[in-house]
C-alpha cells in the first residue's frame, strides 16, 4: 500500500514555509502522494449540493471563508519543493480549463518533475461556480469525457488531432510531451455510474471519496462491492481489469473511532483498527490510500503525520 496526503491549499497553512515544511515531512516519512484541490473562486452564495456530505453543504465556506490557491500552480511549486514525493491533482475540474493548455501545463510539469505528476480527473459539482467562469454546466460529464480523449492526443501524436463538439485541433506542434510514458496517469474520481464508465473508457486509477451519502465507502466491503462494478465496466469496455488501479481517498481518517449506522467506520480507531483496515483494503485491492491528516495548525499536522508514519504504516 502507498499513502498520500494533502498539502495545504488553503487556510492558515497556505503559504511557503508551512507548505515546504510538510512536503519536506512527507517525503522523509515515506509517503507516497502529495495531493492539491481545486477551485478556481467559490461564490458567495452557493445553492448547489455538495456531494460529499450528508447536509449538502460545501465546508469550505462555513464562517464566510473561500481562499484557494491556483491547483496547477501549487503543483508546480510543490514539484521544485520535493524530489520524490509524486503530485497528484485531487481532482481537477476538468471543464473549468481550455484542454489545450492543462496538456500543455501538465505536460511541462512532467518533464520539470521528472515525471512525477498525476492528474485526478473531475467533472465539477458547484453550478454558480461553473456560472461565473462562463462555463456550460449541464454538459459537464460529456466535456470532461472529451477533454481527457484530446489531451491523450496532445501527449501522444506526432501530429495530433482531434474532432470533437467541445474541442478541435489540427496542424499543430505540441511539445514536449510528457516524460511518463504514454502519459501521466489519469485518476478518475467519482463512485456513480457515469464515473464507473469513464474509468472504464479513459481511467488508469479509479479514485473514489468515501463519504458521498449516495454510494458511501465507509467499510472495506462496501469499497469491495463498488471496485467489483468498476472492474466489470472495465472488462465489458474490453480492457483487462488489471490495467486499472484501485486507489481510495480517505477523508474519515481519525484516531478516535466513529460510527455510522451503528459500525466503526474505517481508518478510525486504534493504530491497530487502522492498520487492520488498511489490509483489508488492500485485500479488496486498493494500492494506493489517501489518508486525511489535515489540520489548521503546522505542529498538530506535522505530529499527525508522524504518528500514522510511526504507529500505522509499520503495521502494514
Amino acid at each position: 500500500m502507498q499513502f498520500g496526503l494533502s498539502a495545504p491549499f488553503r487556510g492558515p497553512l497556505a503559504n511557503p514555509e508551512d507548505i515546504r515544511a510538510i512536503a519536506e515531512t512527507a517525503e522523509r516519512l515515506g509517503f507516497a502522494y502529495l495531493t492539491v484541490s481545486d477551485h478556481i473562486l467559490c461564490p458567495r452564495q452557493i445553492d448547489a449540493k455538495y456531494p460529499y456530505s450528508d447536509t449538502g453543504e460545501f465546508p469550505w465556506t462555513q464562517g464566510g471563508g473561500g481562499d484557494c490557491m491556483e491547483q496547477f500552480t501549487l503543483m508546480a511549486w510543490l514539484c521544485a519543493a520535493t524530489t520524490k514525493l509524486r503530485i497528484l491533482s485531487s481532482v481537477a475540474v476538468l471543464p473549468h480549463r481550455n484542454p489545450l493548455f492543462m496538456a500543455k501545463s501538465i505536460a511541462t510539469m512532467d518533464v520539470l518533475s521528472g515525471g512525477r505528476i498525476a492528474i485526478g480527473c473531475g467533472t465539477g459539482w458547484m453550478r454558480e461556480e461553473f456560472e461565473t467562469l462562463g462555463v456550460e454546466f449541464a454538459k459537464r460529464g460529456q466535456v470532461t469525457n472529451e477533454y481527457i480523449e484530446a489531451m491523450k492526443v496532445l501527449w501522444t501524436a506526432d501530429n495530433p488531432s482531434y474532432e470533437g463538439e467541445f474541442v478541435k485541433f489540427r496542424d499543430i506542434i505540441f511539445d514536449p510531451k510528457p516524460v511518463q510514458k504514454p502519459h501521466p496517469p489519469l485518476w478518475i474520481g467519482g463512485e456513480s455510474g457515469p464515473a464507473m464508465r469513464r474509468v472504464a473508457k479513459l481511467g488508469d486509477v479509479w479514485y473514489p471519496f468515501a463519504s458521498n451519502p449516495k454510494f458511501r465507502l465507509a467499510s472495506p466491503e462496501a469499497y469491495r462491492e463498488r471496485a467489483a462494478r468498476v472492474q466489470q465496466a472495465v472488462a465489458e469496455a474490453g480492457r483487462d481489469p488489471s490495467e486499472v488501479t484501485l486507489a481510495y481517498n480517505s477523508p474519515y481518517h481519525n484516531e478516535a473511532a466513529a460510527e455510522i449506522d451503528g459500525q466503526r467506520v474505517a481508518m478510525t480507531g486504534t493504530a491497530e483498527q487502522r492498520a487492520g483496515d488498511v489490509r483489508a483494503f488492500a485485500e479488496a485491492g486498493t494500492q494506493i490510500m489517501i489518508v486525511n491528516l489535515t489540520a489548521n495548525d503546522r505542529s498538530e499536522m506535522l505530529d499527525r503525520m508522524e504518528r500514522f508514519a510511526g504507529q500505522v504504516m509499520p503495521l502494514v
